[in-house]
């Protein structure tokens, strides 16, 4: 079902929702392939690393999800230096909201400005104690000023319903095509792999994909 806006700032401004239960993907499904995985969906791709690199990384992440913040925090800084800053890996990222305050995250990623979206993000996952609370719209408007936002511009990217069904139709595709219905979910050359992964898990399955 569709968030609005007003949804968005109402419920958000109440609590942070809980994980919001997906519908269950039928019986039938079928693992994806690389290039059903690799086609860009409804919203420009935010990707890191060298375009041949021999190893892709997709990850599903919500901005309210501990367990993506824990990732972003202590794995993620790993893996980039070791293996998307050396060419090695490919990382794309893309956004699997659970609920309204993470959709509203996400749509302040994206009006950030070329180049800000992955600043933005990390961002908001390093501080997400800070505005994953009861009363969350002063916290992110402060993050979001530090960024470069106005209140202004804040308020507008909030109100973009066009984003917002753009962030909804990412989350969508990912659980009805791909059979992602948790975060975070991570496809490393197209094998599906969920949770917050260490850096010792991550190396371990990369190495033997570049040797091969």
């Amino acid at each position: 079902m569709a968030i609005t806006r007003r949804e968005f700032v109402t419920e958000a401004s109440l609590a942070v929702l809980a994980a919001a239960a997906l519908p269950a993907l039928p019986a039938f499904a079928q693992t994806p392939s690389t290039e059903e995985l690799l086609r860009p969906g409804p919203l420009p791709e935010q990707v890191l690393g060298k375009a041949d690199a021999p190893v892709t990384i997709i990850e599903y992440a919500s901005m309210t999800c501990g367990h993506c913040a824990s990732f972003h925090k202590t794995t993620y800084p790993e893996l980039k230096k070791r293996y998307i800053d050396t060419g090695k890996v490919r990382f794309i990222f893309r956004e699997f909201p659970l609920d309204p305050l993470a959709a509203g995250a996400f749509m302040l990623a994206r009006c950030a400005g070329e180049g800000k979206y992955f600043p933005m993000v990390e961002m908001l996952f390093d501080h997400q104690d800070q505005w994953a609370v009861r009363q969350p719209l002063p916290p992110l408007l402060a993050l979001a000023k530090q960024a470069g936002f106005t209140e202004q511009s804040f308020n507008s990217c909030l109100q973009d319903d066009k984003l917002l069904k753009q962030v909804e139709a990412v989350r969508d595709r990912g659980a009805k095509e791909f059979g992602v219905n948790s975060t975070p979910t991570f496809f490393i050359n197209g094998k599906i792999e969920k949770g917050a992964l260490t850096i010792q898990q991550l190396e371990s399955k990369i190495e033997p994909l570049l040797k091969s």
